[in-house]
């Protein structure tokens, strides 16, 4: 059965600090490191009052500190609104504290507005350069050769782990030709996930880091005893899409028993577009829709997430998906 992880955006709930969203994602990576999950991801987001992970080194060193066994990482930093030499000293110091258990993700976008992307001080063409930053970043963790005048000090002949995220073809593309780990983000950008996974498996060139293709993709499972339980919780999630859709990010919003009076057509069918593939209900439903997914994509590993308000609610479609995966394994389903 292949692994499941775990992608935790930090949330910060309504009525709710940062100070609150850490201690979560704290309980949330402890409770899945017991459930078997293989990896606690982290995301780079700036001025978002709903998310609380901007400083994402500094949130996965917390995270890490805290557990023992699952693999933490990002996912992912965006390498743009950095210098490599920065990243490479901040995951090397954080593999240096917990040795094979950190993973670094990139992606390309700024994780933010324009406006907010300039306050970082970010270079609005940055992007263009994301392979050659890629590379130079990968160079940093190797040993170090005579005569070499710049050095990531930790860092250096570490060689942590490198994924390429994205959510279009590009990503794909880079991550084959590198022979990289690749993360596609079909748990809000499922337009091109089959073909991005085609792109990436079909271009791959075998590297020191990884000898076959290996993808992952994000997928939004939210589960609970009952379907109309777990539809209900999966309601914060359609609030917080919807207000990024108007251009108000906000925290993330109590479930209700409705949206019907609270959107448009046309916003119900955008928000409905970008979650489209999310697995959302009872045990027998969340079943179905795992097995499906795997079927139909043919995914190394998945990554897992969950925007539910309620923490002990979170916790426990966390608990019901490891038990299911328990229970596919058992069954020979998928792996």
């Amino acid at each position: 059965m292949i692994p499941f992880s775990v992608l935790d955006l930090s949330p910060v709930s309504e009525g709710d600090t940062p100070a609150d969203a850490f201690r979560n994602s704290l309980e949330l990576a402890r409770h899945a490191e017991r459930l078997g999950y293989k990896r606690h991801w982290l995301a780079e987001h700036h001025n978002m009052v709903g998310i609380a992970s901007a400083a994402t080194a500094v949130v996965i060193a917390h995270i890490a500190a805290g557990t023992s066994t699952i693999r933490v990482g990002a996912g992912g930093v965006m390498l743009p609104n950095h210098s490599p030499l920065v990243i490479a000293e901040q995951f090397g110091t954080l593999e240096s504290l917990h040795p094979g258990r950190i993973d670094l993700g990139l992606g390309r976008a700024p994780g933010t507005d324009m406006a907010t992307a300039r306050a970082l001080r970010r270079d609005m063409q940055s992007a263009d350069s994301f392979p050659q930053d890629v590379v130079e970043l990968q160079g940093y963790f190797q040993p170090a050769v005579p005569g070499q005048r710049i050095r990531a000090v930790p860092g250096e002949g570490l060689r942590v782990p490198i994924w390429i995220l994205g959510s279009s073809l590009f990503g794909a593309r880079l991550a084959a030709e590198l022979g990289l780990p690749f993360a596609f983000a079909s748990h809000f950008a499922p337009d091109h996930l089959m073909e991005a996974l085609a792109v990436y498996r079909g271009h791959f060139r075998p590297s020191e880091e990884l000898a076959r293709p290996y993808a992952m993709a994000g997928l939004t499972v939210i589960a609970a005893e009952t379907d109309a339980e777990a539809r209900r919780l999966f309601t914060s999630l359609q609030q917080q899409f919807l207000n990024l859709r108007r251009g108000m990010p906000g925290r993330l919003q109590p479930p209700v028993d409705s949206l019907d009076d609270r959107w448009s057509d046309l916003e119900r069918a955008g928000v409905d577009h970008a979650l489209r593939l999310a697995v959302v209900g009872s045990r027998e439903t969340v079943r179905r829709g795992l097995a499906a997914f795997i079927k139909e994509t043919g995914v190394d590993e998945i990554m897992i997430t969950a925007q539910i308000f309620d923490q002990a609610a979170r916790l426990r479609s966390y608990e019901i998906v490891a038990e299911l995966r328990g229970e596919m394994a058992e069954e020979g389903h998928a792996g």
